[in-house]
């Protein structure tokens, strides 16, 4: 984005609540389906998304860079009149991060969250560098994930505090090194109660980190009722409702352990519930979803939307 000041932030939507983030869908050729794209963005804010992100669910590493780049435009073209858009710029270079940032500010998207490089393992002066660089580049807010609960290396909670101290509101975090909640109450306490921290673990970990102070979650698509609902009882204090609503969404995220198991239960789901046409995950994979989980997955889903109805 040429000619912005990116020392002034720009005015921006609250980034609170429920941020989904939402799955990439193919057709049988595994080109985006961008038709179902728009179906499932609006499916999102019509069931009670604040907004969406673009991010490692979207399966953004089996992406080209133009294909990255076009499903922001899309994003932020379906998704910015109605809430939050956040797009995830992280890339195994500063120079290609950057350029993701530019665009994605470009196309108005109102944050950005970026993972470190995960081919190589950097020191923290250089991730420091990497992290300057892509908020330094943009005017809008940058989220910083720590997805070492399935890919990458753990940050430290110190270069996430310097982090903050450089740059103040211009940057938020998602943290998601186990474990999750003492780590949570490490960066928490490390920055003073400042730092604005978002749940990103599919919704297992959310109580506990609602307690610790988190401003919002990212989950993935295919719970939103669940995951709406349970935000808005933990923010009305429903103990009762919040259990009701906890547990089934925690033994379902439970069967999901690593990214691509995300993905085949996630779009299993979405398909189940009319919005996906076919449940296609870019290969290699190295997770399917075989028949005994596939029921076990059908039995907590049917709980968790029971505990939705539940008034």
């Amino acid at each position: 984005m040429t000619g912005s000041d990116s020392s002034q932030p720009r005015p921006s939507k609250k980034l609170a609540g429920v941020l989904s983030v939402f799955q990439t869908p193919y057709h049988e050729n595994e080109s985006i389906d961008f038709a179902t794209l728009e179906t499932e963005i609006q499916w999102l804010y019509d069931r009670g998304a604040d907004g969406i992100v673009l991010a490692m669910v979207s399966e953004v590493l089996r992406l080209s860079g133009e294909e990255r780049r076009e499903l922001a435009e899309h994003a932020c073209r379906y998704g910015a009149s109605r809430g939050v858009v956040v797009i995830s710029v992280g890339a195994e270079s500063s120079r290609v991060a950057e350029q993701y940032a530019r665009h994605a500010e470009s196309c108005g998207a109102d944050a950005l969250m970026a993972v470190p490089p995960i081919a190589v393992a950097v020191g923290e002066d250089q991730l420091l560098d990497y992290y300057r660089r892509i908020v330094q580049a943009v005017r809008i807010p940058v989220v910083v994930q720590d997805a070492s609960g399935y890919v990458g290396r753990p940050m430290t909670i110190s270069l996430q505090a310097r982090l903050l101290e450089e740059f103040e509101d211009r940057v938020l975090f998602k943290p998601e090194a186990t474990p999750i909640g003492p780590r949570l109450t490490a960066l928490r306490d490390a920055t003073q109660g400042r730092a604005r921290v978002f749940e990103g673990t599919g919704g297992i970990a959310l109580v506990d980190s609602y307690r610790r102070g988190i401003v919002g979650t990212m989950p993935g698509a295919d719970l939103i009722d669940g995951l709406v609902a349970l935000w808005r009882a933990l923010q009305a204090n429903d103990e009762r409702r919040i259990y009701r609503l906890s547990l089934p969404i925690s033994s379902l995220v439970a069967v999901q352990h690593s990214l691509d198991a995300f993905l085949a239960v996630e779009k299993y789901l979405l398909v189940k519930q009319g919005i996906f046409k076919n449940a296609l995950v870019r290969g290699p994979v190295g997770y399917a979803l075989d028949e005994e989980t596939r029921r076990e997955v059908d039995r907590l889903f049917d709980l968790v939307q029971a505990a939705v109805a539940e008034k």
